[in-house]
């Protein structure tokens, strides 16, 4: 999952390549013949988003249009995970600093955005009685 924190005012289409380019875990090598999904909403739902995500060898997911989930199905080889992305959101929702923010550091914010997926992950592994 990679990270990037910007003001709440910029167009989350802006921040898609700093994003990508933030992951932290190395991906298998992505290829034009075998891509990897990108599960994204209608907010980046434009031209300048699906040329990044071609950049970085990715099918784009997106909520569908009429005709757009029959075509990133036959693309993609298999229907679109989107569940996966809300649930997160949703667990990540649970946290009172994460979901509105109030510090003013983005350092502060991203350390408190770290231990909230540190306590869901822990949580998703069972270790708590």
């Amino acid at each position: 999952m990679g990270l990037a924190v910007d003001g709440a005012n910029r167009p989350d289409m802006k921040m898609v390549e700093e994003t990508l380019e933030s992951i932290p875990v190395e991906r298998p090598e992505p290829t034009p013949d075998e891509e990897q999904g990108l599960c994204l909403d209608l907010g980046y739902d434009y031209d300048e988003v699906q040329e990044i995500a071609e950049e970085f060898y990715f099918t784009m997911h997106l909520p569908a249009h009429k005709g757009a989930a029959q075509r990133v199905k036959r693309k993609a080889g298999h229907r679109a995970r989107r569940w996966v992305v809300e649930r997160t959101h949703s667990w990540m929702n649970r946290f009172r600093g994460v979901l509105v923010r109030w510090c003013k550091k983005a350092d502060n914010y991203i350390a408190l955005l770290h231990l909230s997926f540190a306590f869901i992950i822990y949580k998703r592994m069972g270790l708590t009685g």
